[in-house]
């Protein structure tokens, strides 16, 4: 199967299940994001709520786009680190993956929420930063930053602003209902027994959208990493969306050049006009090759690994061509560059796709995941980090907060932690109902520590990990 020699495709096999295996970890290590309230307020019961859950998860993967596994996919320039020996990827899938599983498990068996999103990423990066330090490495970086930094922001900010909307969204709630409703809606839910009717909806609808949306976001990165270990083992086969008719590129190229015709180089800063530079001949070099010869209008398997090179660096050189002050680009013909790079009908639909297969796989494997294995982190969410037991206005409005939270981030293309929001909700709606000493300083504590360590800890164990595979590979 794709032309690979036995132990090449077993290998490959063995990277696919493990990426799946990681989804089913997240699944089983993030539920409880979604069902504790549910749980604790007794508005469903665990079996029905982790199912439920599991179903609504597995719909937001197939109905979240792609956004966020490209973001994924593009945090760690997998074209610098493909060359001729297969087992180089091959060792660079196995670091990012193990590395990623191997903190996920250990933060679940202590019942510690943390981030499966941290995780992946702090996996990426040190497999990056690993690649870096080796001799054959001639371009002296392996990890794109800008994308990093912009990632990094999501995950910082996600957590302060849902502890913070929270509180907000408590304040709104107690001024603005009537005393009738305030009375059912911040007591304590009494043992075995259903919330009002209305109560009971609004939890189970907030329950539902924050699994939704954490299949369309962390269903994502599991998308984005299988999209990693198959451009990286198999690049001639999915390096760039082979169904497209490659000729649809020249459009696009046209459109970019009309950019280009307009702009003043020697306005441009110096590093910009190299960029320039390099763009135009990038732009001939593809338009040279689509209006060649074409076998059956497909790009040679040879040449698709280079035409996504060139793709994405146009992409990104562009985007800081006209970021410069000198570059002076109209509001219409940053219009038509916007087109000709976009995602829909411009370049970046050619290196920015799943196929459907790896979609459909990637949300059995988390739906799956989420409906077992619940029960650890249901109860440090349910009973560990306030005082007092979860009220049905706390238990909505976390997850209100998350699910909204999410949502935006996933229509930015932004990987945000489900389980840092959905916390840090849950604390700030502790704190607004009876101040900070409402919280559990250990949990507070562990999680915390987990929260700082995971990226870390990840980090260096990828990055050793790849060093030994590729010393054993």
């Amino acid at each position: 199967m794709f032309g690979l020699e036995t132990d090449v495709f077993i290998l490959l096999f063995i990277s696919l299940f493990a990426a799946c295996a990681f989804e089913f970890v997240n699944g089983f290590h993030d539920t409880a994001n979604a069902v504790a309230t549910v749980i604790y307020t007794n508005s469903l019961k665990p079996t029905v709520a982790v199912v439920w859950s599991g179903i609504c998860n597995f719909t937001g993967v197939l109905l979240g786009g792609i956004g966020v596994a490209m973001g994924i996919v593009n945090l760690l320039p997998v074209e610098l680190l493909v060359d001729q020996n297969v087992y180089h990827s091959v060792a660079m899938v196995l670091a990012l993956l193990l590395s990623a599983i191997i903190w996920n498990l250990g933060t679940w068996y202590f019942g510690i929420p943390s981030s499966s999103s941290h995780t992946l990423i702090g996996s990426i990066l040190g497999v990056g930063l690993a690649f870096s330090t080796l001799p054959e490495n001639k371009t002296g970086a392996a990890v794109n930053w800008d994308k990093a930094i912009e990632t990094g922001e999501a995950l910082l900010l996600s957590p302060l602003l849902g502890f913070s909307l929270a509180i907000v969204l408590m304040f709104v709630l107690r001024r603005s209902v009537s005393q009738d409703v305030k009375d059912q809606l911040f007591k304590e839910p009494k043992k075995n027994t259903e919330p009002p009717s209305w109560i009971r909806g609004v939890l189970i609808l907030t329950c539902s959208l924050v699994s939704f949306f954490h299949g369309s976001n962390d269903g994502q990165k599991g998308v984005g990493l299988i999209m990693l270990i198959l451009i990286g083992i198999v690049p001639y086969h999915f390096a760039i969306k082979s169904e497209l008719d490659p000729r649809l590129m020249q459009t696009n190229i046209a459109g970019i050049e009309q950019t280009i015709a307009t702009l003043d180089s020697s306005q441009l800063s110096p590093a910009n006009r190299e960029r320039l530079v390099e763009t135009r001949s990038e732009l001939a070099e593809l338009s040279k090759l689509i209006n060649g010869p074409l076998v059956d209008n497909k790009i040679p398997n040879e040449k698709r690994l280079d035409v996504r090179k060139d793709l994405l660096l146009i992409n990104s050189n562009m985007k800081k061509i006209t970021a410069d002050e000198g570059a002076n680009v109209s509001a219409a013909q940053m219009a038509v560059l916007n087109k000709s790079l976009g995602e829909e009908s411009g370049l970046r639909r050619f290196t920015d796709y799943a196929p459907f297969w790896v979609i459909l796989m990637i949300a059995l494997s988390l739906g799956l995941g989420t409906m077992i294995g619940w029960r650890r982190i249901v109860v440090t969410v349910g009973e560990k980090i306030g005082k007092q037991h979860l009220t049905y206005a706390q238990g909505a409005s976390a997850e209100l907060v998350a699910a909204s939270m999410i949502g935006f981030a996933s229509w930015l293309k932004l990987p945000v932690s489900t389980t840092h929001v959905l916390s840090s909700g849950i604390a700030g709606s502790m704190v607004a109902s009876k101040g900070v000493k409402n919280l559990q300083a250990d949990t507070i504590r562990n999680i915390a520590l987990a929260w700082v360590l995971t990226l870390p800890v990840s980090i260096l164990l990828s990055f050793s990990l790849y060093i030994f595979f590729r010393w054993l590979l």
